[in-house]
């Protein structure tokens, strides 16, 4: 029989399939992906441009109104305090009035809420940087990056926020002119200190505006830039500064903070100062507390330094009263250990409230952090660049912390009578004045702050007008504050550190 072939196989041809549904998540990412490949591929102004425009900006905002302050109206300075009371632990308050009282000096540097009050009334050109809102001469000094090099900048991030770049400057300049009193300065010193905190952020701004964004980014002032800046007289001192900061590791930490108790250090108490507690003020045990903040904490860490921070054992946990506006703040001291007692490793867990600026400057867009803890991160990164490697952010029970790692290489000059003389500290506000410019210029547009500032001094002219101004104003709050204390309006602790 001939052999039957069989035909072949008929191939029906899938049907093509349905397009997908476009949800309404598609269509927004679509729309949010289109307009960032128009934000990237559109053209940019120049640097000439924008400092045109920064120039154009003096015809509204003229260089001379920086030196106006208006006294009245006026909200109670004791009224914002008794305000920040409320949100902060009852059995510190005391101690915070207590700190503030010591001199006008330290009044002004607990008085960023009060000063943001009065800032909101002065002109501003809206040209806006992540301000550091607590900017004062007291808040700079040297920190080690992550690759440990010294670099100095401004240290402290508590209030930092968008906003204007002005109210920072005009801070700054005011705490330097309030310092120099403190340090029993003339006249005419005062008011050097003033101008070369003024003159040096605006001659570092002009530098900043011809640089490229990369070369500003990676910009820091670190040791070998610094000494080069300082006359010889002050060049020996810093050098001595910078040593110290070099010695001010974890190891140090350990021996002055900590006693070994049964071949186990264990962090030594100073109450009301360091003070070892068993429950939060929610009534938590601080063990089951730190569970679940670590958890939160850690989910903001890279994952790099996530394992590096999963090889240490927790030995120890205190809570610490720190600065002078934060004293009052939840703020605890986490002792680890790696390898033995030679590989310590001391965390800093302080609480975020919202930044004194807020509600003064309002700014929100998609960007903004939803937690306090990640508004400071988010601002230190900014500003510094290269911050402390267990920088990070979390939340337990309502309330936000940051995280960072305590003491670890760091220094700074001490603002007072017979430790700093008046002509060092003018050198010194030359430098505070380069590193805010710096910070600025990471965050902000150099090149439209510049063509605002120009190459005259009208601008320091005014801000020592300013300055001078408000240094009696914060007197007057100062000894407005000494009476409600005589008179038992406000409580105030007995004892100091």
């Amino acid at each position: 029989m001939p052999r039957t072939i069989d035909p072949p196989p008929v191939v029906v041809p899938p049907a093509p399939a349905a397009p997908p549904r476009r949800t309404a998540r598609h269509q927004a990412n679509a729309i949010r992906a289109e307009a960032l490949v128009a934000s990237f591929t559109a053209q940019r102004p120049s640097a000439a441009e924008r400092a045109a425009a920064g120039k154009a900006l003096r015809e509204k905002v003229p260089l001379a109104s920086h030196a106006a302050f208006e006294r009245t109206p006026r909200v109670d300075p004791l009224r914002i305090l008794r305000a920040q009371a409320r949100t902060r632990l009852p059995d510190l308050v005391p101690v915070r009035h207590a700190r503030m009282l010591q001199s006008p000096f330290a009044f002004l540097r607990g008085s960023a809420a009060i000063m943001a009050a009065d800032l909101s009334r002065t002109p501003t050109t809206r040209l806006n940087v992540q301000a550091c809102g607590d900017m004062h001469v007291g808040n700079f000094g040297l920190y080690a990056t992550a690759e440990r090099q010294l670099v100095f900048s401004i240290n402290d991030f508590d209030e930092t926020r968008p906003g204007p770049w002005e109210w920072d400057v005009k801070r700054l300049a005011a705490s330097a002119y309030v310092a120099a009193e403190h340090l029993l300065a003339s006249r005419k010193q005062r008011e050097a200190a003033v101008r070369a905190v003024v003159s040096s952020y605006r001659k570092w701004m002009r530098r900043y505006a011809a640089m490229g964004h990369l070369e500003v980014w990676y910009d820091t002032i670190d040791s070998e830039r610094l000494l080069a800046a300082l006359t010889p007289d002050l060049r020996e001192r810093a050098v001595r500064v910078l040593d110290k900061a070099r010695r001010r590791t974890n190891l140090q930490v350990l021996d002055k903070m900590t006693d070994l108790i049964d071949n186990s250090h264990r962090i030594i108490e100073q109450a009301p100062f360091i003070v070892r507690q068993e429950f939060t003020q929610a009534g938590r045990s601080v063990h089951d507390a730190l569970g679940h903040f670590l958890a939160d904490y850690l989910e903001s860490l890279r994952p790099g330094r996530r394992m590096l921070l999963s090889r240490y054992q927790l030995i120890d946990t205190a809570r610490k009263v720190v600065g002078v506006g934060s004293v009052g703040t939840r703020c605890w001291v986490l002792l680890l250990q790696g390898e033995d007692g030679g590989d310590p490793l001391f965390l800093q867990v302080k609480e975020a409230q919202p930044s004194v600026l807020a509600a003064h400057y309002p700014i929100a867009n998609a960007n903004t952090p939803t937690e306090e803890g990640e508004r400071v991160v988010i601002g230190q990164q900014l500003i510094q660049g290269s911050p402390d490697i267990f920088l990070g952010w979390g939340e337990l029970d309502g309330i936000h912390y940051y995280v960072r790692q305590l003491r670890d290489m760091k220094g700074g000059i001490e603002i007072e009578p017979g430790a700093t003389r008046p002509s060092a500290f003018i050198e010194y506000c030359a430098l505070c004045g380069w590193a805010l410019a710096l910070a600025h210029a990471k965050s902000g547009d150099p090149a439209a702050i510049s063509g605002y500032l120009g190459k005259t001094e009208a601008f320091d002219d005014a801000l020592l007008t300013f300055s001078s101004a408000y240094a009696r104003q914060n007197e007057r709050d100062f000894d407005a504050m000494w009476r409600a204390a005589r008179a038992g309006r406000i409580e105030v602790a007995d004892a100091m550190p």
